[in-house]
């Protein structure tokens, strides 16, 4: 097969990661994945408080270590590749950034949900001021037709996106939705497409081919898959993958496979498998970050985990509603008391 354009793999390990982790990564840690990273090729990876800069707090979950001496840790330790941070306006603010910036970050993906691009303005155009490579995140991409998807993604692009990504925070899109979605951006835009995927229904990587296939020349991976709900499409399998479907990525088979099976899984709190749960995530639509919260309301209110998340689907809550899941809980638990004494 002819060799296409390069695709960029941009690696989430110590973002997306950092949910699983119940964001408890440590400098160590964080210095041996971004080294090893770096010796494999990679030209961007994320590092920051899964919920993005700002995160750290009693809401999302309070950082072990801060996320700015994470981000110099990972700084400090590359020859070539990048680092990258996520920022939800909202949770994160400008100072942060620049914080960010100062500390070594080259890259911020700026995430919004999927039809509130304009409250990312000012965050967008304060990326390329910086000399960020500048990026908007369209997440709950499945939560809005594609006409809606289509006309978000023109408001980060007039705000100065270099790249749009369509965000499948809950693993819930079908690959032909993704090759609708990125296709439709791609005849929109002028700017580089993205994707961004979760491996709920076990279509991660078959999304990420998929949004190649439709002109997405971005595309996330977490190595051996660690990230919210059942991880993200994972790197070491995307780079075999797409060198065997003809596609450069400049990333070398075997370093990343080491760091991914000889650092990241040894520090892993848990194999990234479908379970029960995770599946319901996808099933349902539900933000993939929410797994873990859902986990720990279930046993507060001794209800099915399960139960909560079709509940939040059928409420279409969205990220930043995470209290609400706790609500759901005790819902739930009041009915059951109810049925009971009944």
């Amino acid at each position: 097969m002819t060799i296409t354009a390069k695709i960029h793999l941009v690696d989430v390990t110590l973002r997306d990661g950092s949910h699983a982790m119940k964001h408890a990564f440590t400098i160590e840690q964080v210095k041996e994945v971004a080294k090893g990273l770096d010796e494999a090729g990679i030209e961007y990876f994320e590092v920051s408080h899964g919920d993005g800069l700002g995160g750290s707090s009693l809401q999302y979950g309070f950082s072990k270590v801060n996320e700015m001496e994470l981000i110099a840790a990972a700084a400090e330790v590359c020859k070539n590749a990048k680092v990258s941070v996520l920022l939800l306006p909202g949770i994160g603010v400008k100072e942060d950034l620049e914080e960010a910036v100062k500390a070594g970050a080259k890259m911020v993906r700026v995430a919004t949900h999927v039809t509130e691009a304009d409250v990312a303005k000012q965050h967008i155009e304060l990326g390329r001021k910086l000399g960020l490579k500048t990026v908007g995140f369209l997440m709950m991409a499945h939560m809005a037709p594609v006409e809606k998807l289509v006309e978000q993604a023109k408001l980060f692009e007039s705000y100065g996106a270099e790249i749009v990504y369509v965000t499948d925070s809950a693993g819930t899109l079908l690959p032909h939705e993704v090759k609708e979605r990125v296709s439709a951006l791609r005849e929109a835009l002028s700017c580089e497409i993205g994707f961004h995927g979760h491996n709920n229904l076990s279509l991660a990587m078959a999304n990420s081919i998929a949004a190649v296939e439709a002109g997405a020349t971005y595309i996330d991976g977490s190595l051996r898959c660690l990230g919210a709900g059942s991880g993200n499409t994972q790197t070491e399998v995307m780079v075999a993958v797409f060198e065997r479907l003809g596609y450069e990525t400049g990333i070398r088979l075997y370093p990343i496979m080491d760091v991914a099976n000889e650092v990241v899984a040894k520090f892993m709190p848990r194999p990234q498998e479908i379970t029960g749960s995770s599946l319901i995530m996808g099933y349902s639509g539900v933000y993939s970050s929410f797994l873990l919260h859902t986990q720990d309301a279930a046993k507060k209110f001794s209800v099915d985990e399960r139960d909560i998340l079709v509940e939040l689907g059928k409420r279409k809550a969205v990220g930043g509603q995470e209290d609400f899941i706790y609500d759901i809980a005790a819902q739930l638990a009041k009915k059951k008391t109810a049925e009971t004494i009944t």
